[in-house]
């Protein structure tokens, strides 16, 4: 990593620097990644939107197993890299941050600009009356309306569910809208779905306003990420990506660390 980080540092240096991070990022406190090096061969069929919203089977399922997923979900804490960031952004380093994460660790690092571009999992939102209420209240429904309920995570998911054994589905209770007795979905963005037009021209904004585009922990797979590399690529910005593995952006990087975040940000924060 030496190499790749001295070049890494000589990009950076003295120039504001607008950072994407994805799943890679949060692995190391302890959320599983979508397609890292220990997950890319498993296949994941995470809730589509239109499955969500029109099926109330896939609803069920989604919200006993995001059940079990939360109790682990909501103790994480960020580590080292998302401390690092913060540390960066107190020093004029970095100018602005969009996530794909939905697990707000950089909000609890203290990250002060953060553009969440698939929501968060904190917050749920009434699909009715658009009611927001949090996800911790929600919990506490689940488990008052379903009583003896005790899922067992057979393996936890990036999006914060978990898979659990099948047959505790079919009783399970849904939460719905103690307001207008709506569908309530996390304020997240399913697949399928699109983030808001006005978020991702903010996201622009914030990349267009940068000297430098550094991603972090992405593979950069998903569209909604990569666009903003393609953007900086577009008007000639120099792009760092520091990723665990191989990433779509890597063809269009200046210089490319192949290493966790928790090791180069702290590495990066010593000598910037």
């Amino acid at each position: 990593m030496g190499g790749d980080l001295g070049a890494l540092v000589a990009l950076l240096r003295g120039r504001r620097t607008a950072v994407l991070t994805g799943a890679g990022i949060s692995t190391e406190s302890g959320i599983p990644d979508y397609r890292g090096p220990g997950t890319r061969a498993r296949a994941r069929n995470p809730i589509q939107h239109r499955a969500f919203v029109t099926d109330s089977a896939a609803r069920r399922r989604y919200w006993a197993r995001a059940a079990a997923g939360w109790v682990r979900f909501s103790d994480v804490r960020p580590n080292a890299g998302h401390r690092a960031l913060v540390e960066l952004e107190r020093r004029g380093v970095v100018q602005g941050l969009v996530t794909q994460n939905v697990d707000r660790l950089h909000q609890r690092a203290g990250s002060a600009r953060v553009i969440e571009l698939h929501g968060a999992l904190e917050e749920v939102r009434c699909l009715g009356c658009g009611a927001i209420v949090p996800r911790a209240e929600v919990q506490a429904r689940i488990f008052a309306d379903n009583p003896g309920f005790d899922p067992v995570a057979l393996e936890h998911a990036p999006d914060g569910d978990a898979e659990i054994a099948e047959g505790l589905l079919d009783r399970f209770v849904v939460p719905d809208c103690l307001r207008c007795g709506g569908v309530l979905k996390p304020d997240v963005v399913f697949f399928g779905d699109n983030v808001p037009r006005p978020k991702v021209d903010l996201a622009f904004s914030w990349v267009d306003a940068a000297d430098v585009l550094l991603v972090v922990g992405s593979s950069l797979a998903v569209f909604s990420g990569y666009r903003f590399v393609l953007r900086a690529k577009e008007r000639g910005q120099p792009i760092g990506i520091v990723n665990l593995g191989e990433s779509r952006g890597d063809p269009h990087a200046d210089v490319r660390v192949d290493a966790r975040a928790g090791e180069v940000l702290p590495a990066l924060l010593e000598v910037l």
